[in-house]
């Protein structure tokens, strides 16, 4: 778990590398330069993890460039003590983030291997989400509803209907949408049947699969 001066100075060169690409918030670029993202991956790409690059993580999974982690953090525009749901943990590096922000993270994951790799590694490094679960993304976390957002870190075909029932009135489910490209898509709830929509470019997830676990 080694994270030397030399790791520092590459998250300082990554932050300044996403602010150039247009990442504004400050507090994102704070938690960039802070979370080790060394260590949510593989030690064989260790050398590699301050690009802005996606690399494979286990169960054929990836992890997401750190401009998309920032882009999606920004658009969720994360106050102190926000409740958010996170639909795929994945690596646990999107959670790190949000949970700097001072969100209260609730996350579910749906590869049984990733989920048990990554509640290990969390803990380790002091960053403690108020629940991490092993299920089916598409259904949500109905217990723990209502969220002030919804972040979906997965390619989805169409915008789960529980997961907009899950949403606050004024908050926010921010979700790529598409099947092989997709469109970054936020919905604002509006009051309980309303919903505004707003888009965002295109982006390249892995795709959120249901009921394959």
């Amino acid at each position: 778990m080694k994270n030397t001066s030399k790791h520092e100075g590459l998250r300082n060169q990554l932050a300044k590398l996403l602010e150039d690409k247009g990442i504004t918030d400050k507090k994102v670029l704070e938690a960039i330069k802070i979370i080790p993202r060394h260590l949510f991956l593989d030690s064989s790409f260790e050398d590699f993890a301050y690009q802005d690059k996606a690399f494979p993580i286990a169960a054929g999974q990836t992890i997401s460039q750190p401009y998309t982690v920032a882009y999606q953090t920004q658009l969720l525009q994360v106050k102190k003590d926000d409740k958010i749901l996170e639909i795929g943990t994945g690596s646990g590096y999107q959670t790190a983030v949000l949970c700097l922000l001072g969100a209260k993270v609730y996350s579910v994951e749906r590869q049984n291997e990733l989920f048990k790799i990554t509640s290990a590694l969390l803990p380790k490094l002091g960053i403690r989400p108020k629940h991490l679960s092993f299920g089916d993304g598409y259904k949500g976390l109905p217990n723990h509803a209502p969220f002030d957002s919804i972040i979906v870190t997965a390619g989805a075909p169409i915008i789960p209907k529980p997961l907009m029932a899950q949403l606050k009135i004024g908050g926010k489910l921010l979700i790529p949408l598409g099947k092989n490209e997709q469109i970054m898509t936020m919905l604002i709830r509006k009051n309980e049947t309303q919903f505004e929509k707003h888009e965002f470019g295109d982006f390249k997830f892995v795709p959120l699969l249901e009921n394959k676990n």
